[in-house]
């Protein structure tokens, strides 16, 4: 039988998706940048069915009860053995969709869902079995959590178990869905340990975007992830986070999240030590996100008022790039923990650039 070769629609479609995953992740298009194929294109699609219901979820302009109904259709979707298709979840929230001409990345990307979906259903099926039960978990505790908080508007985390419960839903399916791709091919002490940690990666990197983003999470979305009870230790409500006059009190909360993701830390670089490099998969795509979530807890610890006096906290241009460039010429698992220690410190400085 004759190779009919590549399918130039498919291929068109991996193409759009490694273009828009730029759009709306600058961290995450490094980490694809640095995988190979068949993995990055797993990731890459995999991400992108994850980052269509958290930008749903995030919408602040749809009623709670309608971001439900989407969600659960979104989810129906993904469902092989369901009815709905993704078309109907495209009819759904198309009236909640900006004008096109003010759509932004992330809103273009849910424009887009049945191409995704589409893109996901031309994957392999090894693939598709690993990614689908992590994405369904996702859709399903975001549902879980809109419909909790429907009569605030917004999410107000109330404990820091609920905040570890929210993280494992938002950011549990990174772990989930690179251990189902990999474990398999890791020597049995190695799947252990993979499995063992990878909780403990999706924690660390949603905790860091959760102490960060404080003030947009509140100002853009009406979510308020700091734990109330910690709030209320330091005198301050939920509802009045982003008061100049909290600003203080509100630093010592995002200095004890930082603290408490630092916990992580270990772990996640042991599952990152644990990950073999086949099917495409690197050291680098995965540390570098690592690093830099040490980095901005270096900087979250050092200066937390920043967060809501300037609206965020990030790791420098010039200190992602010295990062990417000292992968780029080739780390070994033995050397992570050494640049760990040195992006700790202060801002990474590559030699080579």
């Amino acid at each position: 039988m004759t190779d009919p070769g590549p399918d130039p629609r498919r291929e068109g479609n991996l193409a759009w998706c490694r273009e828009a995953v730029q759009g709306v992740s600058r961290t995450f298009a490094i980490t694809i940048d640095c995988l190979e194929e068949p993995m990055a294109s797993w990731i890459c699609v995999g991400y992108l069915l994850c980052r269509i219901p958290d930008t749903v979820e995030d919408a602040g302009h749809i009623p709670p009860a309608e971001q439900v109904r989407l969600l659960e259709s979104y989810g129906d979707a993904l469902d092989p053995d369901s009815e709905p298709s993704i078309e109907e979840f495209r009819t759904g929230v198309d009236p909640w969709l900006p004008e096109p001409s003010e759509r932004n990345a992330d809103w273009a990307v849910v424009a887009a869902a049945p191409r995704v979906v589409a893109t996901f259903e031309g994957l392999d099926p090894e693939a598709k079995e690993a990614i689908r039960p992590p994405v369904d978990e996702l859709v399903s505790g975001m549902a879980r959590f809109v419909d909790r908080y429907a009569e605030a508007g917004g999410l107000r985390i109330e404990t820091i178990e609920e905040l570890e419960e929210y993280c494992w839903y938002a950011a549990g399916t990174v772990g989930t869905l690179i251990t189902n791709l990999l474990a398999t091919e890791a020597r049995p002490a190695r799947a252990r340990t993979l499995r063992a940690n990878a909780r403990s990666f999706a924690m660390l990197l949603q905790l860091v975007n959760v102490a960060k983003d404080v003030a947009a999470d509140y100002e853009e979305e009406n979510n308020v992830y700091l734990p109330a009870t910690w709030l209320r230790e330091a005198g301050v409500e939920q509802d009045a986070i982003t008061d100049p006059r909290n600003a203080p009190a509100v630093a010592r909360v995002v200095r004890r999240v930082a603290r408490h993701a630092e916990g992580y830390l270990d772990d996640t670089q042991n599952y990152l030590e644990a990950l073999p490099e086949v099917r495409g998969n690197t050291l680098a795509a995965w540390s570098i996100p690592y690093l830099l979530a040490v980095g901005t807890l270096r900087e979250l610890t050092k200066r937390p008022i920043d967060v809501i006096r300037d609206g965020g906290i990030k790791v420098g241009r010039a200190e992602v790039g010295a990062i990417v460039g000292r992968f780029a010429e080739g780390v070994s698992r033995s050397s992570l923990d050494t640049i760990r220690s040195q992006v700790a410190r202060g801002p990474y400085q590559h030699s080579g650039q």
